[in-house]
């Protein structure tokens, strides 16, 4: 009887649904009738299941598998989020949520703090970046999933949780009650000059909720302020976008007023939609290069593609992710909601972004082939294509890794050598710099964490010995091992001949022990070829206007 109740309470509140889409967005009478006769199947095969199924089945969990498999065959933006998931559409739309002001992540397999979201308890209470969450809620978090840890550190404003730390250089375990409150997120997580005496600004945007136009054209301002402003590098590299009312509000502090920013289009009468700037731009004529990469995307893909195509900004790095597509989230019975992908959005000059179709409906998604990107004309007459994100004027990819570094890196080396290094070193200057002693320091603590890293070369040794033995040819190991010999002596020298990289990334992770985010990224912006590019390309002015012109 329990089991029919639910199902009853379910019925009903799907036949609203279905009176509601009826109602408001009026299919066609075969649609409607499939609509309900599909209804109609699946609810009595529901029904069916939960009562006569030869196992006690969970109804709740029975319909989320049923959900799950059917948004299976969409694209992946298009989300179902139960009551205990509701939480991240705060964070999606409003950039924030109620939680301790934790920034977590796994590193080397255990729960560590990643940073502290500054002014909220966990920084106020003196929670460390490299912190060990060993215990929350007096959990044990050894086994724990992220999305456990989440769910126990977030929850209602003023409430509390106490979590256990281990820290670097503490003998015993430390011990925090955190009080729970609304934590903002910022949008913009750095503005600043990358060398004043250039004029040229620099602002970090990491999202697009809802106040990232006001923090943005805040950054601009304060740029202004403390010095003349001749450039501005807007950094969009890693930023998974956000919402498109947001894009839009950025893009027109810097284009002519009344310019073509965005359209949408989809199945939807009102999803055609034209966004055009409404206001003067802040900064009209300012020199502009914007940052991306392969983790650009969205509401990022807005900005850039618009930027791109109305000749106001020269676009650096490599493509764009490509999600060309937008959703909106709408409230569903039970305090849960769907994000659903409702229309396609196009840039000026009328491109669609979108890298991957996910038109069939069948959980297969396929890329756009070169043979049907299609060719369109920016402002200026420059040309530009669709189907691939959005392709820079400049390519710069940053430059090769060395594998050393990929290695150090994969093992967060230059993070947790950072904790052992505060907890040895309790005070450090602003103008801390990594000396040849640090690094030195670093390979002795490397060798006690039994670091080893293997490189291409050794591996086509390998290969290469493996083959030659197979073939019979053994008179060949002695070749093979003057090889072996010759990569080991390389290696040896990899911390001499990667020594400014090394230390570079040092400086920026020590400092974020001492100092913050804002050190961490201040420093890092010293050794980003990127980000030097970018000044370069900004300093010479004829340059800059050639990369806008028809060419």
């Amino acid at each position: 009887m329990k089991h029919r109740r639910f199902f009853l309470a379910t019925l009903v509140v799907a036949a609203i649904g279905l009176g509601f889409f009826a109602g408001f967005f009026m299919p066609r009478d075969d649609e409607f009738f499939a609509l309900r006769k599909n209804f109609q199947i699946f609810g009595a095969l529901y029904e069916e299941l939960v009562s006569d199924y030869v196992d006690p089945l969970d109804p709740e969990k029975l319909l989320r598998s049923g959900i799950d498999a059917m948004l299976d065959d969409l694209d992946p933006y298009t989300v179902f989020f139960d009551e205990a998931d509701n939480s991240d559409i705060d964070i999606i739309t409003r950039g924030r949520y109620g939680g301790v002001g934790l920034n977590v992540g796994e590193r080397d397999g255990r729960i560590t703090v990643t940073s502290p979201i500054e002014g909220t308890s966990g920084y106020k209470q003196g929670v460390r970046t490299g912190d060990v969450i060993t215990h929350i809620a007096g959990k044990a978090t050894e086994k724990m999933t992220m999305t456990d840890v989440r769910n126990l550190m977030r929850g209602e404003p003023g409430t509390t949780v106490e979590i256990t730390v281990a820290r670097e250089g503490e003998p015993e375990s430390l011990d925090f009650i955190l009080t729970r409150e609304e934590v903002k997120l910022k949008n913009v997580t750095y503005t600043g000059y990358v060398g004043e005496a250039d004029g040229i600004g620099y602002v970090k945007l990491e999202r697009f909720a809802r106040e990232a136009g006001p923090e943005v054209r805040a950054a601009i301002l304060e740029l202004q302020k403390k010095g003349e402003l001749k450039g501005l590098i807007l950094d969009l590299r890693d930023n998974p976008g956000g919402l498109l009312d947001a894009a839009v509000e950025i893009t027109q502090l810097f284009v002519p007023q009344g310019s073509m920013i965005v359209s949408t289009r989809g199945r939807q009468p009102q999803t055609h939609r034209e966004y055009r700037s409404q206001v003067p731009p802040l900064v009209p004529d300012l020199p502009l290069v914007v940052l991306v990469n392969e983790y650009s995307a969205s509401a990022s893909e807005i900005v850039v593609g618009a930027l791109q195509d109305l000749d106001r900004g020269v676009i650096l790095g490599v493509p764009t992710f490509g999600k060309g597509l937008v959703q909106i989230v709408k409230p569903l019975p039970y305090n849960t909601s769907l994000k659903v992908t409702t229309s396609r959005y196009f840039t000026p000059s009328g491109r669609s972004i979108q890298a991957i179709d996910y038109g069939n409906h069948d959980g297969n998604a396929i890329g756009i082939a070169d043979s049907l990107r299609r060719t369109f004309k920016t402002t200026a007459g420059r040309t530009v294509k669709d189907g691939r994100g959005i392709e820079p004027d400049v390519p710069e990819t940053g430059g090769p890794v060395s594998e050393l570094e990929k290695a150090l890196r994969r093992r967060a080396a230059f993070f947790f050598f950072a904790n052992h290094y505060a907890a040895e070193h309790p005070d450090l200057g602003a103008d801390f710099e990594v000396t040849d002693a640090t690094v030195d320091a670093f390979k002795h603590w490397l060798a006690t964490q039994n670091f080893t890293y293997r490189t291409g070369a050794e591996r086509a040794v390998e290969e290469l010995s493996e083959d030659l033995t197979a073939a019979g040819y053994a008179e060949a190991d002695d070749e093979v091992a003057a090889l072996e010999k010759a990569i080991l002596q390389e290696k040896n020298e990899d911390f001499e001949r990667h020594a400014s990289q090394l230390k570079a990334r040092l400086r920026a992770e020590i400092l974020a022990r001492y100092f913050g985010e804002q050190a961490q990224i201040e420093a890092s912006l010293t050794y980003d070829p990127q980000v030097r590019r970018a000044v370069t390309t900004l300093d010479d002015d004829s340059a800059y206007h050639r990369l806008l012109a028809n060419r």
